[in-house]
């Protein structure tokens, strides 16, 4: 069974503002009000295509209490470690075609609920694949990633990380099953600049000689690239409008798990559905419906570069 951590949850809030403006008043609209947390969106997709991923997380106070709800009615199972504070809000503003920003930091988590944690991980019952996904609240140091990683695979599990850390360098170097970074992680993390695809191709295989299994490259309008250590796969990405890039990373890496994870030989099958669930998902607020995947299938073409 899959599971996902999300180490550092929030609730997203989605508006729209005809003009945003310093030292004035800039009134928005049309609020839209989420359960999110990079895990969990990888759990709500996954359960989309037929996957369940029970959840797990750090929650404290009213909105750990709403996203945890929210997910149990969307029919997710969730598995809360309770800590003190309160469980961040995050705020994101469509302004015209531009986009602002503003993820709180989080609440802090002590030791204590941070082993809590790791028990939690040591009983979890069919682990096949622990999804880590996110950034770390505050108290967390980056080696709980190596924690992680190291309860998981004494118990035969494989881990996939999803995160903008630093850290990811060395922690590539403990075998996970996937990464999915972007250009711009690549580049601050690893220390190559994308330019060509040749940068992308070199990229690839820097990652996997450091430890890392597989490593799916994504690069928002110009698609994605797949490396599993014998092909290079290329995939372009569909042409919609955007209306917010907030969820639509995790619901690429849910969508590609959603295949992928259960037949490693057919990587264009999930590269296509993975493309299709991001765009759907960039056009609204959250995740969507997932209504036009199908039909933004028929745009994506994939082919080996390698």
């Amino acid at each position: 069974m899959i599971y996902t951590l999300t180490p550092n949850p929030a609730i997203d809030m989605n508006v729209t503002a005809d003009s945003v403006a310093p030292n004035r008043v800039s009134r928005t609209r049309d609020a839209v009000y989420t359960p999110n947390g990079k895990g969990l969106n990888v759990s709500f997709t996954l359960r989309h295509f037929g996957v369940d991923a029970p959840i797990l997380g750090f929650f404290g106070g009213f909105s750990g209490r709403f996203i945890v709800d929210g997910a149990r009615e969307m029919g997710c199972e969730v598995h809360p470690v309770e800590v003190d504070g309160i469980t961040r809000i995050n705020t994101f503003v469509s302004c015209g075609d531009d986009e602002y920003k503003f993820p709180n930091a989080g609440c802090p988590v002590s030791r204590e609920h941070q082993e809590e944690m790791l028990r939690l991980v040591d009983t979890l019952p069919d682990l096949e694949c622990l999804v880590v996904s996110g950034s770390l609240s505050p108290q967390i140091e980056p080696t709980y990633y190596d924690e992680l990683l190291e309860h998981v695979h004494a118990r035969g599990g494989e881990v996939v990380l999803d995160m903008s850390h630093r850290h990811l360098a060395q922690l590539v170097e403990g075998a996970p099953l996937l990464i999915k970074p972007n250009d711009e992680e690549v580049a601050a993390i690893f220390g190559v600049d994308i330019h060509d695809e040749a940068d992308i191709v070199r990229a690839l295989h820097l990652i996997h000689e450091r430890g890392c299994k597989n490593i799916l490259l994504t690069l928002g309008a110009a698609g994605a690239y797949f490396y599993d250590g014998g092909h290079v796969w290329r995939a372009n990405a569909a042409k919609v409008r955007m209306y917010s890039t907030a969820c639509a990373g995790d619901a690429t890496l849910a969508s590609f798990l959603s295949l992928w994870f259960f037949d490693r030989d057919d990587v264009p099958a999930a590269l296509t559905r993975a493309m299709a669930t991001g765009a759907n998902v960039a056009m609204s607020a959250g995740l969507g419906d997932f209504a036009q995947v199908a039909e933004l299938e028929r745009q994506i073409e994939v082919e080996v570069v390698e």
